[in-house]
């Protein structure tokens, strides 16, 4: 009978592109007692880098010990390197303004057990969704905007952010422009998400000027948050068609569908150590 495993973590690294990088690597897992569960690997042409997310698991290593057992193939080939505990959810830190389908949506994916998060708290500029937030048994917090002095809420929003231990913070219809220090300060850290209009149709109502010019096709990107707040590193799309028939409201309707679905799927992918940067992308190793 075979002992079971106990450490479960995942590996990913990048590094240049050569030949006999898994073949290096992988005997110094072996005889360490480490055993891949799960692998999934991308040479990128254009940068010439070779990009790996693996999945390990013992019974008889610890994770503490990885980076030694790895260290030959580290400065052999140059990797960059990170290791993940995935015994426990990663903390995550939402915040939400009026709009609620996408906040409703992930604590709906979280209660059935389809996020492997755990929601820290709610952050928000209104109100409106305490009570649905108390009744997960979630911590609040309400920052109205002092737009004489928006440094202060930002302030306690990081303060919050490092208080709750969130390791992810996610707009999820978050209507403030975030400071470029802010954003800085949670580069890689932060996912954020908007429909598929911008830059033609900004300000109120963007459906309904996409009824009025005609649109065929709605949709949403989810990406990090960098300075240029809806122009960071996209990890994932999606699209609805919809018909001269439909109203605005019902291409409301279909936006926030595919909003909720497309943040559900990048916060499920940052969570489970799937993405890596290159350059202004990402690479998204399912």
């Amino acid at each position: 009978m075979t002992e079971p495993n106990h450490a479960r973590c995942v590996l990913r690294f990048r590094c240049p592109d050569q030949p006999g990088i898994l073949a290096r690597l992988t005997p110094l897992l072996a005889e360490n007692g480490w055993d891949i569960r799960e692998a999934a690997i991308y040479g990128d042409p254009d940068s010439a880098t070779f990009f790996v997310r693996m999945e390990l698991a013992s019974g008889r290593a610890r994770i503490a010990d990885l980076p030694q057992h790895i260290a030959p193939a580290v400065a052999a080939l140059g990797l960059d390197w990170e290791v993940h505990d995935i015994t426990a959810p990663m903390p995550v830190l939402i915040a939400v303004s009026k709009f609620n389908h996408c906040l409703v949506d992930l604590l709906h994916k979280v209660e059935i057990g389809a996020l492997p998060i755990r929601i820290v708290g709610v952050v928000s500029n209104h109100e409106q969704e305490r009570g649905r937030v108390a009744w997960h048994s979630i911590p609040y917090h309400h920052l109205p905007v002092d737009r004489a002095d928006k440094a202060a809420q930002e302030r306690r929003f990081l303060e919050i952010i490092a208080e709750s231990g969130a390791e992810l913070t996610v707009l999820a219809r978050y209507m403030q422009i975030l400071s470029d220090d802010f954003a800085g300060r949670l580069a890689g850290r932060c996912i954020n998400i908007h429909h598929s209009f911008l830059p033609s149709f900004k300000g109120a109502k963007p459906y309904h000027q996409a009824k009025a010019r005609g649109v065929k096709l709605i949709g949403a990107t989810a990406h990090y948050v960098t300075a240029d707040l809806d122009e960071g590193p996209i990890i994932e799309q999606d699209v609805r068609r919809v018909s001269h028939a439909m109203t605005a409201e019902e291409m409301v309707a279909i936006g926030r569908e595919v909003e909720a679905s497309v943040l559900a799927r990048a916060v499920r992918w940052h969570a489970e150590h799937r993405i890596l940067g290159n350059g202004n992308q990402t690479v998204v190793l399912n």
